[in-house]
């Protein structure tokens, strides 16, 4: 798929690229006062604002609509923006390109129904427009795919793809966990589609968003898109992730920018000598596993000529007590550990389970 960078159809920008507005288009007065305080700031280009805002529960506020599409565009306008807004359906999209809006975005509620996303497509066929689309709510790397593709076949090529964190069970301080290795994979997947990250829905806080676009901007993510409010505590909807204009500023000027690649030459090569290092590590890393389940496969044999289960919960809890102290005698984070042991411990059930099941063990 042959993609459209940003500097094809934005005006010129320094990086990173900035998307900035509130949540929700309460009132003309607010996203209008909003948009002054983010004009401050030149590296604020695009005015972000929700017009239709799809909510878990009926009876929340769910966006003035139509009426706030003229506000939006005309607060951009009147400050030197492009504008963009959240479209779910067909409606919606012919109801903000009449308006004028510039860039439509597709939302991760929307993304994670194939339905809703071809409606999208259908209306947009046609019509030379950017649109953004988001992850879906939950880590489905097919589906966010699935969403690129169809707003591609529908002959538009200015698209870029939004990460804003996935639905988790676990237990996270993020209101979405930023599974970081599904954008990862994307962009893998896609080298050439523009990148933006949105870390006010990853965080739900502001105190977190500052971490999470730097780690954007380390993971060579060209937009953020942060969303800001002229009174934060007082926002119609997720009041918690918002900042001030003047925050956004002192956020933005706290972001360290560092180059995709070394320019000197002695950089460079101490560089390349880190990574040789890294690479031979893996090759024994690699090598180690496989004797590991090697082992493994031993075992499930053992345990199948024997008729032992394969779950030993005794032997689980001691792995993983060990497993946790000897990672924090390394200095390694008790979390990759985990995740690390669980990925491990799946491969060794999976294995002793085909070893067990064999034909001839059961004779």
């Amino acid at each position: 798929m042959d993609f459209a960078p940003f500097n094809q159809y934005l005006p010129p920008f320094e990086h990173p690229l900035v998307i900035s507005g509130p949540c929700s288009v309460e009132t003309e007065e607010q996203v209008n006062e909003t948009a002054q305080g983010l004009a401050q700031d030149t590296r604020v280009k695009v005015l972000r604002g929700g017009i239709w805002k799809p909510r878990t529960r009926p009876n929340q506020f769910e966006g003035v609509g139509d009426m706030g599409l003229p506000w939006l565009v005309q607060a951009a306008k009147s400050n030197g923006f492009l504008s963009t807004t959240e479209v779910a359906n067909a409606h919606h999209v012919e109801a903000a390109l009449k308006a004028g809006v510039d860039i439509l975005w597709i939302g991760a509620r929307t993304t994670v129904n194939p339905f809703s996303v071809q409606e999208i497509a259908d209306a947009l066929k046609g019509v030379d427009v950017p649109v953004w689309i988001k992850n879906p709510v939950n880590p489905d790397l097919q589906l966010w795919l699935g969403a690129i593709e169809r707003v591609y076949g529908a002959g538009i090529h200015k698209i870029a793809a939004i990460h804003r964190g996935f639905s988790s069970s676990a237990p996270t301080p993020y209101r979405n966990a930023p599974r970081w290795e599904l954008a990862i994979e994307l962009k893998r997947l896609l080298p050439e589609l523009p990148f933006i990250c949105d870390p006010s829905h990853i965080c739900g806080r502001r105190d977190l968003l500052q971490h999470v676009a730097q780690k954007a901007l380390d993971l060579e993510m060209q937009g953020l898109m942060l969303e800001s409010h002229r009174n934060p505590d007082a926002a119609w909807s997720d009041a918690k992730q918002q900042v001030t204009p003047s925050r956004l500023t002192e956020l933005l000027s706290d972001l360290v920018l560092r180059s995709t690649a070394p320019t000197q030459a002695n950089v460079h090569q101490h560089l390349q000598n880190l990574r040789e290092q890294v690479d031979l590590i893996d090759e024994e890393l690699l090598e180690k596993m496989a004797a590991r389940m090697n082992l493994v496969s031993e075992i499930g044999k053992y345990k199948s000529h024997h008729g032992i289960t394969i779950l030993q919960m005794d032997r689980w809890r001691t792995v993983i007590e060990k497993w946790n102290r000897e990672g924090l005698l390394h200095h390694l984070d008790s979390e990759f550990i985990h995740q690390l042991l669980q990925v491990v411990h799946k491969e060794s059930i999976r294995l002793q389970t085909e070893v067990m099941n064999q034909p001839e063990r059961k004779k």
